[in-house]
């Protein structure tokens, strides 16, 4: 089974139009998965060679930061569809640092 398929099954039970745009995120999210891969490959810090003590970022790195920040927001999005992951439910930090909030006011 390829990762597409299984994916796509995570969606089977959801309403048609949900599964519609899920299924669009799904295509996405493979996609993303294979350049991330691709740009692990290549290397994110670059020597200066006349002075061994200066790196910078390469554009390799970059574009990896900006690809997986769009691979995280697909995978919560279709996450979030399925039932998998409910934001509106407080995590315990959350709720206690609410309640230090009305406390102090």
């Amino acid at each position: 089974m390829t990762r597409e398929e299984e994916l796509r099954k995570l969606a089977d039970g959801l309403e048609e139009s949900v599964r519609t745009v899920v299924s669009e995120l799904i295509g996405e999210i493979v996609f993303l998965e294979l350049k991330l891969e691709q740009l692990k490959q290549l290397p994110f810090i670059e020597t200066n060679p006349k002075n061994q003590n200066q790196h910078r970022e390469t554009c390799a790195a970059k574009q990896y930061k900006v690809l997986l920040q769009q691979y995280n927001n697909c995978i919560k999005i279709v996450l979030s569809a399925i039932g998998k992951c409910d934001e509106t439910e407080e995590s315990p930090l959350r709720q206690y640092l609410n309640q230090m909030r009305k406390n102090n006011v």
